[in-house]
């Protein structure tokens, strides 16, 4: 004779409950996350201050506010910038460049120099004036 159990166990999981659960959690640190980038403080730049020149660098770019470049005091293009920049420091122990740039630069010009220092792993020295 074959006995058969009148209350069987549903082993089937409801999945309903821990949807809610990542779905409450995904939007906490979806809020959480966002509120930490945003930064409401009011930073004013440092000034430069009695900091000597270590390293020579053997080349300059300088920046004017009009977005014009000069390599070692000569005019070049935006477009030549990269190229010249490359082969006056190939070859060289000291892959460095000084960036002299106006105060009153487009960031944009500013990042564009930056941006082929970081292409070419060369070091980059920010000249500056000394703070009165």
């Amino acid at each position: 004779m074959k006995i058969q159990r009148r209350n069987k166990a549903n082993p089937e999981f409801s999945l309903a409950a821990m949807t809610d659960v990542i779905l409450l959690m995904l939007i906490f640190f979806m809020i959480t996350s966002s509120a930490a980038n945003q930064s409401a403080i009011d930073v004013k730049l440092p000034k430069a201050g009695a900091v000597e020149d270590n390293i020579p660098n053997p080349l300059t770019v300088s920046i004017k506010p009009d977005g014009s470049y000069y390599v070692d005091d000569n005019p070049v293009t935006k477009d030549q910038l990269e190229q010249i920049i490359v082969s006056k420091l190939t070859g060289q122990t000291n892959k460095s460049f000084t960036i002299r740039a106006d105060e009153n630069t487009l960031h944009k010009d500013f990042v564009f120099a930056m941006e082929i220092a970081e292409k070419h792993k060369f070091n980059v020295a920010i000249a500056t004036v000394k703070d009165k």
